[in-house]
């Protein structure tokens, strides 16, 4: 069932009319002129509505429970994947999924953080949030990718880290501080995609690579606009203000130099095609991955670190 977003009631008026001329035509009734003319102009309102999207609707789409998941980049993307469980401290963390395989053939580390896409998953994989446990075998996973010279890929997608008091008494912060600095400090390549949402240091803990990618309608934010409007006007009503002044966006970002590159989804965003959204995200990721391939390691953490201590610095490539 199509799930349709609060701006997308003139699509959603237009596919439901099409729907309808379809149940007739299966009655006997020739109506594929009038099926055609229909899906045009619901393809053309379409493409106006996602060329005007702000930056509260762009987090309304990063949000879309269709939207593809980790999951769904695994099963699409790499073969002879091997999840690796727990971080060797406390116990396993399902928020955060990670393993090794091969991305369309070349070998690779894989972590990244899974929502689910039913209520019993989604409970399961904490909703994406991650617990000190999670970072942690993020870390185990990224020494692993080191003693057999992996290339690191990270698939961002996450509200935040978990902030329930279990999750604070076990060092919530000291474990994303040390995966931050663990990403940071890698001898081989790291890319990091947002693909939904990426938020506060949830997110950049697994975000501090050699390049950070973004799908065209992913938002990658310090804290959730409904967050920053809890704390500035004490409603969360105000989200959509703070959406704009956060500059949450894939576009803001990259005119920000925050990241280095944006990856277009299908017309009507990823939700509406998941196996050209995937493959999309196959194709970018090789050609990171072949870009990056025999930079010596010594290089690799020195532009990491010019990358990140640039930006916010004007005049500073």
């Amino acid at each position: 069932m199509q799930v349709y977003l609060d701006f997308e009631k003139s699509i959603a008026e237009l596919e439901g009319k099409i729907k309808e001329l379809r149940a007739m035509g299966k009655t006997g009734v020739d109506i594929a002129d009038e099926i055609g003319k229909l899906e045009q102009k619901a393809r053309q309102q379409t493409l106006k509505v996602y060329q005007g999207l702000n930056p509260w609707q762009k987090t309304q789409v990063a949000r879309h429970p269709a939207r593809p998941h980790f999951m769904d980049y695994i099963e699409g993307l790499v073969e002879d994947f091997t999840p690796l469980a727990g971080d060797r401290l406390y116990s396993e963390d399902h928020a955060i999924i990670g393993g090794i395989g091969r991305w369309q053939g070349q070998r690779v580390a894989i972590i990244g953080q899974e929502k689910g896409n039913s209520t019993q998953t989604r409970i399961k994989h904490n909703f994406g949030m991650a617990r000190p446990e999670g970072y942690r075998k993020a870390i185990r996973i990224m020494d692993l990718a080191e003693r057999f010279n992996l290339p690191v890929v990270a698939l961002v997608d996450t509200a935040g880290a978990y902030p329930g008091i279990g999750a604070e008494e076990r060092g919530q912060a000291e474990a994303i501080a040390r995966c931050t600095d663990k990403c940071l400090s890698l001898n081989v390549p790291m890319i990091s995609l947002v693909i939904g949402e990426g938020g506060s240091g949830g997110a950049l803990a697994l975000a501090t690579a050699n390049r950070i990618l973004m799908l065209e309608h992913s938002i990658y934010t310090v804290a959730s606009p409904e967050a920053c409007a809890s704390i500035l006007w004490r409603t969360s009503e105000r989200a959509d203000i703070a959406a704009t002044a956060l500059k949450v966006t894939a576009q803001s970002l990259l005119e920000l130099k925050v990241i280095d590159r944006i990856i277009p989804e299908p017309e009507g965003g990823a939700h509406r095609d998941r196996p050209e959204t995937i493959r999309s995200v196959g194709q970018v990721i090789s050609e990171e991955l072949a870009q990056l391939s025999g930079v010596e390691p010594k290089q690799l953490k020195s532009d990491r670190r010019k990358k990140f201590l640039a930006m916010g610095r004007e005049g500073v490539a």
